[in-house]
């Protein structure tokens, strides 16, 4: 009984965390809690895979962000289109650049020195917090914040990005997709 009640209370502990994340990934209390309910839930259910003396918060803060792209993906195939309207507007650009980009991007990512490659993917990627990361790496959080600018600077100078226009369709396919090119 007491593991249960030590599963519970850290549980407890942890829920103005996860909070504040979904809160930050979702724009919306409302959906923010959802969020949350939805993953605390997961993580009853689910208790018996929780490694004990392992990141609780970190475990917690994973199964959250899956809830949301889970949800997210979901969301992106329910649409309500009963005359076809939106469908017949539906228009993509080529998948081809994307690949190239994300090649290009793991290229650029490979050559950043490791902590702040580290740094990038803990922030970035992986959505923990500056302070979270900076447990993580046993670093002051500032420091992470340090490499994470360094290695966004870095990426951008290798990758040769100077703004957001140069992300999305190019001009030529903008306006074979009938799509307004990025600003």
């Amino acid at each position: 009984m007491s593991k249960q009640f030590d599963f519970r209370q850290e549980l407890i502990t942890i829920i103005p965390n996860l909070r504040a994340f979904a809160t930050s990934l979702t724009g919306s209390f409302d959906r923010a809690d959802d969020l949350v309910q939805e993953t605390l839930v997961k993580a009853w259910d689910k208790q018996h895979t929780f490694q004990p003396g392992t990141n609780m918060k970190a475990w917690l803060f994973t199964i959250l962000r899956n809830e949301f792209y889970t949800q997210m993906r979901k969301k992106g195939r329910e649409v309500q289109d009963v005359d076809g309207i939106h469908a017949m507007q539906l228009a993509g650009h080529p998948e081809q650049q994307g690949h190239l980009d994300l090649q290009d991007f793991r290229k650029a990512l490979e050559l950043l020195p490791d902590d702040q490659r580290e740094a990038l993917i803990l922030i970035g990627a992986s959505g923990f917090s500056y302070e979270e990361a900076a447990e993580i790496c046993k670093c002051a959080v500032g420091t992470i914040k340090s490499r994470v600018s360094r290695a966004r600077t870095r990426i951008a100078e290798i990758l040769g990005v100077e703004g957001d226009g140069d992300y999305g369709p190019d001009s030529i396919s903008s306006q074979i997709i009938g799509v307004a090119p990025a600003a």
